[in-house]
């Protein structure tokens, strides 16, 4: 019998990092540089905190939990807030810069 818990281990893990952490970073970058309109920078107010929690539920997710289905349900978790948060940041990003 395989451990299904260690493949959503990885991916959460890789979709944290390449799909939060990074999509942030460079929206807060481009805002922190002034290449993007000014309302932008109110989409990191709920954008950031969505990627901390993810990467709270991410880190509890692979290390905390002794019973897998706890451990998938957080991881599960994180991988949704992340997804949340990269429509508010790059879909909000793209929709304010066709605005404008």
């Amino acid at each position: 019998m395989t451990n299904a818990l260690v493949p959503l281990r990885w991916y959460a893990g890789l979709a944290v990092v390449f799909f939060g952490l990074l999509p942030a970073t460079m929206v807060t970058l481009l805002v922190a540089r002034g290449n993007t309109p000014s309302a932008v920078g109110f989409l990191l107010i709920g954008g950031i905190p969505l990627v901390l929690a993810a990467v709270v539920f991410a880190v509890r997710g692979m290390l905390g939990a002794a019973e897998p289905e706890v451990a998938a349900r957080r991881l599960n978790l994180s991988m949704a807030l992340v997804a949340g948060a990269d429509v508010l940041l790059l879909g909000g990003n793209a929709l304010i810069r066709m605005a404008s």
